[in-house]
């Protein structure tokens, strides 16, 4: 398996509940994994954690055979080789959609190029000099997308990406967001609260309650 987790638990500061509760499950590379739940399941702080915004009170995680973190070892946030796009997208206001998506290229020569390719796979070619609030939220959310792919990350983590569309747009977003990761070719883990948008572009599905695996269903052979 691409990703493991392994006895994974957490629980924030002054709280004596478990927020992530004897979490273990692995990924397959290239899929994209929907994380369900209410409010309060635990569902963003598991990709907290992913990502290294928290640190966990046990558990260990291995992306592609390295070691994420367990009881010897953290790697730090910057240095996991791992892609987020936030909630709110935090698009960088006073810089244009090219500077935003070249911001997280720190180590190529072909820089430019680079923010090129990703600009053509979300289909905003057109946009690389206008800023963020001169564009709509799915594009704004498109931008995001590019950002994150742009330093060819081994996993891509979203925070509930659909949280700020209208439904309309929703049910558009969602079917060209899923094809856009598919072209990357990359392994994404996204969380959500809404069922129809988890079922519509995940090949998995684990559905969170109290820090808990509900249940997890795997729709890979329907969905490719």
């Amino acid at each position: 398996m691409f990703i493991k987790i392994k006895n994974l638990n957490f629980k924030y500061p002054g709280n004596d509940s478990w927020v992530i509760n004897d979490f273990d499950y692995s990924f397959r590379k290239g899929d994209i994994i929907g994380i369900l739940g209410a409010s309060g399941s635990g569902k963003s702080t598991l990709l907290r954690l992913m990502a290294g915004l928290e640190v966990p009170h046990t558990g260990e995680m291995l992306l592609n055979e390295q070691v994420i973190f367990n009881k010897k070892r953290i790697i730090k946030p910057e240095k996991r080789n791992i892609g987020m796009v936030f909630q709110d997208y935090a698009l960088f206001p006073h810089m244009t959609v090219s500077k935003n998506i070249g911001y997280g290229i720190t180590s190529r020569k072909d820089k430019n190029k680079r923010v090129e390719e990703v600009l053509k796979l979300v289909e905003m070619e057109d946009y690389a000099k206008r800023y963020p609030h001169e564009l709509s939220g799915g594009q704004q959310q498109r931008i995001a997308l590019a950002r994150a792919l742009a330093p060819e990350p081994s996993l891509l983590l979203m925070d509930e990406p659909f949280s700020s569309l209208d439904h309309d747009l929703q049910i558009k977003i969602r079917e060209e967001l899923r094809s856009i990761i598919k072209k990357a070719g990359i392994t994404s883990v996204f969380v959500t609260h809404n069922r129809e948008n988890c079922e519509s572009i995940s090949d998995e599905i684990i559905e969170l309650e109290n820090g808990k695996i509900k249940y997890s269903q795997s729709k890979t052979t329907s969905l490719n």
